[in-house]
């Protein structure tokens, strides 16, 4: 498989393991995600020439470390009010990397970043 279709099956795994999580509303896309996914609704296509489907993970970024065959992962949410952000970042860091090991086939140690943009 390769690093941009990997990537994006880790990212759908990410996301999936992230919503699931209590007190996470939502992934936050980031204003690069927002600007491609407009691009390309209004063209309808994706990169590939294939109808472009809109992604679940678009608050995920996954990418390969340099020279690594370790993952780095940065997670943008926003949180339920009510609940302690710290605890709710703690529980997507680790969701999010199970979700990595799980899809990578190893005892992998992904760089996890959680970002909160928001509480609602």
């Amino acid at each position: 498989m390769r690093d941009q279709d990997a990537s994006r099956v880790l990212a759908d795994a990410v996301a999936e393991a992230v919503l699931g999580t209590p007190g996470v509303a939502f992934l936050r896309p980031g204003l690069v995600e927002l600007l491609r996914s407009s691009a390309l609704s209004k063209w309808g296509r994706g990169a590939s020439g294939a109808p472009s489907t809109p992604s679940n993970s678009a608050g995920v970024r996954v990418t390969r470390r340099d020279g690594a065959q370790d993952w780095s992962v940065e997670v943008y949410v926003v949180l339920h009010r009510g609940r302690r952000a710290l605890d709710v970042t703690r529980e997507v860091r680790s969701a999010a990397t199970e979700a990595v090991r799980r899809e990578a086939g190893g005892p992998a140690e992904p760089g996890i970043t959680v970002t909160v943009t928001g509480l609602v």
